[in-house]
């Protein structure tokens, strides 16, 4: 049986939680009532700026013309695609670099100078090496996302407490154990920080790809519905993207609460 005092503390953790959600659904809720009031007052121009009724219709004609749907599977596709070879990929090379710090310290720089170059500055480039096809697309966002997994996986598994290494050592553990038992288990709550980070910035990557080389998907969408001057289509991709990503970010955050019990 729990304590009075410990029910009412779980009382009060619900409540928190059940306001932080109200609240977030609120900030919504007002944002896309004044949009829609501003539009409709002429406060800002709604066929710049359109407007949350115009962009549900859209999106209702999109699905009604069977293209909403196609669009969407070929984003989610591509960066389901980018997002497993980019953490399998990032994840392998921060082991060998924890495993070998001599390897570590030669390639840190070039890191470094990797992640910082304009990613769309390579897109034309990547067009003429890999052609005007989805692998270019998906190797725009591995280069975008790839780097930032290595880095903040690599930086994980350094700050996992020494004197547990040694301790390991001292019971003439092998490098696996050490590197199982303790390293990735201490380090689990940084990987999927890792991934949260991983699965936004491949999703980034795909649509700057799609701006470039694309006959589908969300950012094809928003590409076309800016050259044919749509902004209801614009704003409609930009709306069905957050959708997206927030769906893209829960299931994320459902394998986090799986793999770590507070």
């Amino acid at each position: 049986m729990y304590s009075k005092e410990h029910i009412e503390y779980l009382k009060r953790i619900k409540r928190n939680k059940l306001f932080i959600r109200v609240m977030q659904i609120l900030i919504i809720f007002v944002l896309l009532s004044f949009w829609e009031y501003a539009s409709r007052k002429g406060i800002v121009n709604s066929f710049i700026a359109s407007k949350p009724s115009s962009v549900i219709e859209t999106i209702i004609n999109l699905h009604k013309a069977n293209n909403l749907w196609t669009h969407i599977y070929v984003t989610i596709y591509e960066t389901l695609i980018s997002f497993t070879i980019g953490t399998v990929l990032g994840f392998m090379i921060a082991t060998i670099m924890w495993t070998n710090k001599t390897l570590a310290k030669i390639i840190d720089p070039y890191l470094t100078i990797i992640n910082s170059l304009p990613k769309v500055a390579l897109g034309p480039i990547l067009v003429i090496w890999i052609g005007a096809n989805q692998k270019s697309i998906i190797t725009m966002a591995l280069l975008i996302s790839v780097i930032v997994t290595i880095m903040s996986v690599y930086n994980g598994f350094n700050q996992v407490d020494k004197d547990k290494i040694k301790l390991m050592k001292s019971f003439k553990a092998t490098p696996y154990q050490i590197f199982t038992k303790v390293v990735f288990q201490e380090s689990l709550p940084t990987f999927i920080s890792s991934l949260k980070i991983n699965i936004s910035m491949n999703l980034i990557g795909i649509i700057m790809g799609e701006f470039l080389v694309s006959k589908a998907g969300i950012g094809y969408l928003i590409m076309y519905g800016s050259q044919v001057f749509n902004l209801n289509l614009v704003m409609s991709g930009v709306v069905i993207l957050c959708i997206v990503a927030t769906i893209l970010y829960y299931a994320i955050y459902s394998l986090e609460k799986l793999l770590i019990k507070e």
